[in-house]
C-alpha cells in the first residue's frame, strides 16, 4: 500500500505542473495583460509599464512562470489588488465559513441520499420505491437557482423562520444548508439507489438471504458496504467544493467564503486571487483521487492497488 501511494504521488508531480502551466497560460497570456485588466483600456502607457515593472509582467514569459513556481513553493500564492494583502490571507477568511456550509451539506445530502436509496432499493417496484423515484425526479427537475430564490422568498421573507442575508450565527446557515441538501438529493438518491440495486441481485446476497439472515442486516452488512465503491466515487467529486465554496449559496446568502470571494474577484479583476482559487480546486482533485483510489482497497479486499 505505502509502495502503490509513495508511486501514485510522484505521478501526480507531472500533472500539477501542467496544470500550473495551464493556469499561468490563461491568466498571463491568454487572458490578455493583466495591466489592462486592473487598470482599464484608457490606462496610460506609463501606468501600464509601472505596473508591469513593480508586479514582474515586464519579464520573459519563462521568467515569470519560474518566478511563480518558486513562490507557490513558498506559500506564496500572489498579492491581491482589491484587498491589498496576501492571497493567502484573504483565502484564509473565506475557508471557514465555506466549510461551514459545505461539510453540513454534504454529509446530511450523503445520509439522507443513503438512507431513502436503501429503503428503495428494498422495496424495488412497489409504491415505496416509485414515489422516492418520483421524488427524487421532481427534485431534479427544478433548477439550482429556482431553489435559491424560493427558500428565500417563502422562509426568510414572507415566513420570516430564516434570515436572508449575513454570516452572524449558525443560525445563519440553517436555510442554505437546507437548500443546498434538497437541490442536490434527487441525483443522490438515484445514483446511491443504482449503485445498491446493482449488489442486491448479487449471488452472495441470495446465499446470505438462504442463511436466514434479516433483510436490514443483509443491506447494511453486506450490500451497503460493497455498494461503497461507486458511492464513494461518486461523493469524492463534491470534496474539492467543500474548500473552494459554493458560489452561489455564499453570495446569494451574503457568506464570506471562498465562492463569495472568488466571485467578488472576477467582478473587480483581481485575477491573482481568481487564479489561486482555480489552481487550488485543481489540485484539490488530484489529491483526493489519490485518498479515494487508496479507500477503494479498505473498502473492498477484492480491490488490489498492485
Amino acid at each position: 500500500m505505502l509502495k502503490y501511494a509513495l508511486r501514485r504521488l510522484w505521478q501526480t508531480f507531472p500533472t500539477t505542473l501542467g496544470i500550473l502551466l495551464l493556469a499561468f497560460v490563461l491568466f498571463n497570456v491568454v487572458g490578455g495583460s493583466p495591466a489592462e485588466t486592473l487598470l482599464g483600456k484608457n490606462a496610460t502607457a506609463e501606468a501600464i509599464a509601472a505596473f508591469n515593472a513593480k508586479w514582474g509582467y515586464d519579464r520573459p514569459l519563462a521568467v515569470q512562470f519560474v518566478r511563480y513556481l518558486g513562490d507557490l513553493c513558498r506559500g506564496d500564492l500572489g498579492f491581491s489588488i482589491e484587498h491589498q494583502e496576501p492571497v493567502i490571507d484573504v483565502l484564509a477568511r473565506g475557508v471557514g465559513p465555506s466549510l461551514s456550509l459545505t461539510v453540513p451539506i454534504l454529509v446530511l445530502g450523503v445520509l439522507v441520499g443513503l438512507a431513502l436509496a436503501l429503503v428503495a432499493a428494498s422495496r424495488r417496484g412497489r409504491a415505496l420505491d416509485h414515489a422516492v423515484l418520483f421524488g427524487s425526479t421532481a427534485l431534479m427537475s427544478v433548477n439550482y437557482v429556482v431553489w435559491v430564490l424560493a427558500g428565500q422568498f417563502f422562509f426568510a421573507y414572507k415566513a420570516g423562520l430564516f434570515p436572508v442575508w449575513g454570516y452572524e450565527s449558525a443560525y445563519n446557515l440553517v436555510l442554505p444548508v437546507f437548500i443546498g441538501v434538497v437541490s442536490s438529493l434527487g441525483a443522490d438518491v438515484r445514483f446511491f439507489r443504482a449503485a445498491i440495486l446493482d449488489e442486491i441481485y448479487r449471488p452472495y446476497v441470495l446465499a446470505v438471504r438462504a442463511k436466514g439472515l434479516p433483510g436490514r442486516v443483509i443491506l447494511v452488512r453486506h450490500v451497503l458496504r460493497n455498494a461503497l465503491v461507486p458511492i464513494v466515487t461518486y461523493v469524492s467529486l463534491s470534496i474539492p467544493h467543500l474548500f473552494t465554496g459554493s458560489l452561489l449559496l455564499e453570495s446569494f446568502f451574503g457568506i464570506p467564503g471562498l465562492g463569495s470571494v472568488a466571485i467578488n474577484a472576477i467582478h473587480s479583476s483581481d485575477m491573482a486571487v481568481v487564479r489561486a482559487v482555480v489552481v487550488i480546486g485543481a489540485l484539490l482533485y488530484q489529491f483526493v483521487n489519490l485518498a479515494t483510489d487508496l479507500l477503494y482497497a479498505a473498502l473492498d479486499p477484492r480491490v488490489t492497488v498492485g
